[in-house]
């Protein structure tokens, strides 16, 4: 498919995800197969101000195209200016968040909370799509609570300010990650635009995907929190759009090598005190589901180095999983 100018191999995407989608997510992403991987959410007023941090979570050397960079701000000038230096930094399509239900995000009237200022969206959509030669492209909720279900007049909006695709997470602001995504908030909208719509929200297996596609008509899925310590499941919903059938999730073993991949290239990426911290998170998603965890969770959060991490997964797959694994 097309967004803009822009080839997209399949219509399996990985949500932008704060904390969760660095560059050794984005790259283990694309080793199962997924069509279109997002960075994390930047802030564009941080990265004009050089923010030696935010920076960081444009790095995007070694990753193969298409690549995505999410942005969120309120104010169009330093969003086109952010969108500016994330071109340059090698960005093929770049998003803008207008959906993150966050508070902190939200208070400085960024996020979702423009879901409540069409009139600046819009001036923010138009500023970047005319700075850049890049697809803009907007992610957003059904809406700011239940009496503000605004998804298809703002997807319109979008539209004409010059976005060229828009994703819809079928919850609103009011619901955070509570609740049931409502999909027919993404087909009213594929119904209303003619620019690619991508369906999110609730999608935790490979016959979601077939039924989401099914019942909104959108043109591509969005992955979200199904992948957390899982990215199996993005090869999973490949294989089944591609091939009809589906193939089995991942055994214990499999995981912890997947789990000592991630492992691996995270301290490759960052360096190991940052790595070792940041992947704490990812490993619990991993295990999840498996047994006799409990002391390894403790022993890997008091773990400070990468050769005590390895080693304790490596002993649990030995002593716990044996030959059942």
């Amino acid at each position: 498919m097309r967004i803009g100018g822009a080839i997209i191999p399949n219509r399996v995407f990985l949500a932008p995800m704060a904390g969760i989608t660095d560059q050794a997510f984005r790259l283990i992403a694309r080793e199962h197969g997924c069509g279109l991987v997002y960075t994390e959410m930047i802030s564009a007023q941080a990265l004009t101000y050089k923010n030696v941090r935010t920076k960081a979570l444009l790095n995007l050397q070694g990753e193969e195209p298409p690549l995505a960079v999410q942005l969120f701000g309120c104010e169009p000038k330093i969003m086109a200016e952010g969108a500016k230096i994330a071109v340059a930094e090698g960005a093929q399509i770049i998003d803008v968040n207008m959906g993150c239900p966050v508070p902190k995000v939200v208070r400085n009237g960024e996020g979702s909370a423009l879901l409540e200022k069409p009139k600046l969206a819009v001036e923010i959509v138009r500023a970047m799509a005319e700075t850049v030669a890049v697809p803009i492209t907007v992610k957003i909720r059904s809406g700011w609570d239940r009496e503000n279900v605004v998804a298809v007049s703002f997807a319109r909006e979008m539209e004409r300010a010059g976005a060229s695709a828009i994703t819809v997470h079928g919850r609103t602001r009011e619901q955070y990650y509570a609740g049931s995504a409502d999909w027919t908030m993404i087909k009213q909208v594929k119904e209303t635009v003619s620019i690619p719509v991508i369906g999110n929200g609730d999608i935790w297996g490979a016959k979601d995907v077939r039924r989401m596609l099914e019942e909104t008509g959108c043109d591509a899925v969005m992955l979200g929190r199904g992948v957390r310590g899982n990215p199996w499941l993005i090869s999973q919903v490949c294989h089944y759009l591609e091939q009809g059938e589906e193939i089995p999730p991942p055994e214990p073993r499999e995981k912890i090598r997947g789990a000592l991949r991630h492992l691996a290239l995270a301290v490759q990426l960052k360096g190991e005190q940052l790595g070792i911290k940041e992947m704490r998170k990812h490993l619990v998603w991993y295990l999840k589901g498996m047994s006799h965890t409990a002391a390894l969770k403790e022993a890997i959060f008091r773990a400070e180095t990468y050769g005590e991490v390895r080693g304790l997964l490596q002993v649990y797959a030995e002593d716990k999983l044996g030959d059942n694994a």
